[in-house]
């Protein structure tokens, strides 16, 4: 391609030539021809729906590990988080601890989880094992399938029968819910991380058959350079910022700084790299590509939604960390998205966690699964829901468009992972259309990065002359992960190119028909709108705005607001709407439901949910939420009619009563595994943990109330317990505890007790930032509880339509 001008002030533009697909489009047997499902196909770039290229986001719920009256509103958050399909482990631990005993009732009913699901307008991934991790005990296998004398993993034919039972109990329980010919299981992953038995994974898929279940898509995790049999799985990749799975003093491993680059290499053998090596399981060094089959779409079922607590490290991932892992997937070439957890939950009782004590090289706490997921185990929402819910909105909008787009590297890329000057960015375009997006990521934990000083880029889609934007270099600020359009024709007008993220379009209000393309304002980036010459941008009054002319085309600064400009070009007109940055972080966006209805924009800073049919509810404090929805007709915002249906919002300080003080010294190491500190024992927890009683308010109890518990505190390990029993427990790492007070059990006769053990100065820990400052600063070790909260915020709910 030619070279670019130099920018003013001499700063060249980045440059990126689009290269085509370097394989043809192909249509593998699944889906296809095999386990074919009406209106549902597979190729080696996309998944479609009627026709349509889509790119599914899956989250990972486990239903074992909720309340079953909790899933119907779970589900809610999860679905207004842009999620499309669930994914969910079957653990056979939790279904029959006792061989013979199997139970598919109450939270462990899978067939009703599976139809709440599909009542809210979601998909379901079922990840059958047998065995699954997720930090439980055994990797999910009972104890008396752990203890059996077969060779677990393998075709064993005393192993197979064991499997061939419980996969006969899963099929029984789903009766026909699993069936590839119609039902909402869109896909079922065979084992977990199994790295070296391809034969083991097809006979897995012919036990499940057997059981009467299928499904158009099987899936197998593919990280760790796993050996799958060719064709025969959808292999899914996984990618984390951060982990609790390396030694306490590690530093931040390239495996995790890998992720916050864009890269066309998708294997990361760092996860679970540490229970690899204690099995022996890890496959032979380079037998595999790190990037993805010619035969399937590159395609993750664990990216980062947020990650465990590990007694010996306990990261705690910022939303833009997990936000910033899942856009480079986007840009890397993504064709799904999904996230482990995207809603965490609680560990039955027992001791059915991850453990030391149980052979494994992480003790986790053994109620508490908040996994930091943009869904809390409280069911409060986390800031990473706002962050990736504008991705995913993009995603409903214009993935069938960026699903044809491949990904392309610019000529110029970071020399490697310690690399902080270099700017980081890919392309993704349709070389035949000529539209695409570009995509920056400028962000990274642990590292600080530096403002870059000056960006221009230029970009060549297809035969036509390269695209040079913005018009002047620009200071890309920490923090910035933007998706820019590029040659984008919608309603009948044409935008060259935005220095603004595309969130969404809407459909044009009643009697005009001009859509609305809504785009976001990244900090300190002016949004500059670059047209064709001769057509023509219009404020809200209707006067034409002035522009300037740059690479043949004009370009236009645009203020971003809450009223949009009108692009009028020779064929049409397009309204385009650019949200102020902080207005963006607000903004939620309701896809059509089952129901039919339309696309709609909300800003809200209260959390919202919704179901199939789209109608919202709200949970709010104040006296009024505030919700706004966009109306495309009066091109402005316009208040959405809700109603409260559950008691006032109340909140209040929760006073404490000492019982007992903890222990004036506490061990230093209350035990180690390999090489790692060990969780204290429940009789070092009790000896040494101070007691707190919780005067709760008899409102908590009230009918129609939903009360939480924010705890802010500092030391090593808290439980909660109600009348004597931990309802759920956490691992300190300086982030606020919540605890559905409903949720634990609580009555207006319960004792509710707060047990915190201290952590001691020095302990062999690895804890965040700010948590190890404050340790560092107590004199020999930290207990405190800094402030209790009991918060219960109304529900206010959208009138249903009528007719």
């Amino acid at each position: 391609m030619p070279t670019p001008p130099p920018a003013p002030g001499g700063t060249a533009p980045l440059a990126l030539v689009h290269h085509p697909w370097s394989t043809p489009l192909v249509r593998p047997a699944m889906a296809n021809e095999e386990d074919r499902r009406a209106g549902l196909s597979l190729t080696n770039r996309w998944l479609e729906r009627d026709g349509r290229p889509v790119v599914p986001v899956s989250g990972e719920v486990h239903y074992s590990r909720l309340p079953r009256e909790r899933w119907a509103e779970r589900l809610r958050c999860v679905r207004a988080g842009g999620v499309t399909v669930v994914s969910t482990y079957v653990i056979w631990l939790h279904h029959e601890p006792e061989r013979g005993r199997a139970c598919f009732e109450g939270n462990l009913d899978l067939a009703a989880f599976v139809d709440e699901c599909e009542r809210t307008g979601l998909d379901v991934v079922l990840r059958i094992g047998p065995w699954v991790h997720g930090e439980t005990r055994n990797g999910g296998f009972p104890d008396w399938v752990q203890a059996a004398d077969v060779a677990h993993r393998t075709d064993d034919p005393a192993y197979l029968d064991l499997v061939r039972e419980w996969f006969g109990r899963i099929g029984a329980a789903l009766a026909g819910r699993a069936r590839a010919a119609g039902g909402p299981v869109l896909a079922i992953q065979l084992d977990n991380e199994l790295y070296d038995q391809p034969q083991h994974l097809l006979t897995l898929k012919r036990l499940a058959r057997e059981a009467g279940m299928s499904a158009p898509l099987w899936t197998a995790t593919a990280w760790g350079s796993a050996q799958l049999p060719e064709g025969e799985v959808l292999p899914l990749y996984g990618g984390y910022g951060d982990g609790f799975w390396v030694d306490a003093d590690a530093p931040w491993d390239p495996t995790f700084r890998e992720h916050f680059f864009f890269s066309h290499v998708w294997d990361d053998p760092g996860i679970g790299a540490d229970v690899r090596a204690r099995t022996g399981t890890a496959a032979a060094a380079g037998a595999v590509p790190r990037s993805p089959s010619t035969l399937f779409p590159p395609a993750t079922c664990e990216l980062s939604g947020g990650m465990a607590t590990a007694y010996h490290r306990r990261p705690r991932p910022a939303a833009l960390d997990v936000a910033a892992v899942a856009h480079c997937k986007i840009g890397n070439g993504s064709a799904w998205q999904g996230y482990y957890m995207y809603a965490g939950g609680t560990n039955p009782a027992g001791d059915a966690h991850e453990s030391h004590a149980t052979g494994y090289p992480n003790d986790v706490p053994r109620r508490g699964y908040d996994f930091h997921a943009p869904v809390g185990e409280a069911g409060t929402l986390a800031p990473s829901h706002a962050e990736l819910r504008r991705q995913h909105a993009f995603l409903a909008a214009f993935g069938e468009r960026l699903a044809t787009m491949p990904s392309s590297l610019p000529l110029v890329r970071p020399t490697g992972v310690e690399d902080t000057t270099t700017l980081r960015w890919a392309v993704r375009a349709d070389a035949e259309r000529g539209d695409g997006f570009l995509f920056v990521s400028w962000h990274q934990p642990h590292v600080p990065l530096d403002t870059h000083p000056g960006a221009r880029f230029s970009v060549r889609v297809g035969a036509d002359d390269p695209l040079v934007l913005p018009s002047r270099p620009v200071a890309v600020h920490a923090g910035t992960l933007a998706r820019w359009p590029l040659r984008l024709e919608l309603g009948g007008a044409r935008l060259e190119w935005a220095t603004a993220s595309a969130l969404t379009v809407l459909p044009g209000g009643p009697g005009t028909g001009v859509p609305v393309l809504v785009l976001t304002a990244e900090d300190g980036v002016g949004c500059e709108v670059a047209v064709p010459t001769g057509t023509v941008l219009e404020g809200t009054d209707g006067a034409a705005l002035d522009g300037r002319d740059h690479e043949g085309l004009r370009v236009h600064d645009v203020t971003p607001g809450e009223g949009p400009v009108r692009v009028r070009g020779p064929r049409g007109a397009l309204d385009v709407l650019v949200l102020p940055a902080a207005v963006a972080r607000q903004a939620w966006v309701v896809e059509p439901g089952t129901t039919g209805g339309a696309r709609r924009l909300l800003l809200s800073a209260a959390p919202l949910a919704w179901g199939a049919d789209g109608v919202v509810t709200c949970r709010a404090s104040g006296e009024e939420p505030g919700v706004r929805v966009y109306d495309a007709g009066a091109r402005a915002f316009a208040a959405l009619p809700l109603q409260r249906t559950s008691p006032p919002g109340r909140r209040g300080a929760v006073p404490v009563t000492a019982l007992r003080e903890a222990s004036a010294t506490v061990p230093v190491l209350h035990g180690e595994f390999g090489g790692r500190a060990s969780a204290p024992s429940a009789a070092s927890f009790d000896e040494h943990a101070a007691v707190l009683r919780l005067e709760l308010p008899a409102w908590v109890a009230d009918p129609g109330r939903d009360p939480v518990l924010d705890v802010d505190w500092a030391g090593d390990v808290a439980e909660l317990r109600v009348d004597g029993r931990t309802v759920t427990d956490r691992f300190w790492d300086g982030s606020r505890w919540t605890v559905s007070l409903r949720d634990a059990g609580v009555s207006t006769t319960s004792e509710v007790t707060l047990h915190l053990l201290p952590l001691a100065v020095g302990a062999p820990v690895h804890l965040p930032a700010d948590a190890a400052r404050r340790l560092a600063g107590a004199e020999k070790q930290l207990g405190a509880l800094d402030a209790v909260h009991v918060v219960d915020a109304a529900t206010w709910t959208e009138p249903v339509p009528v007719g």
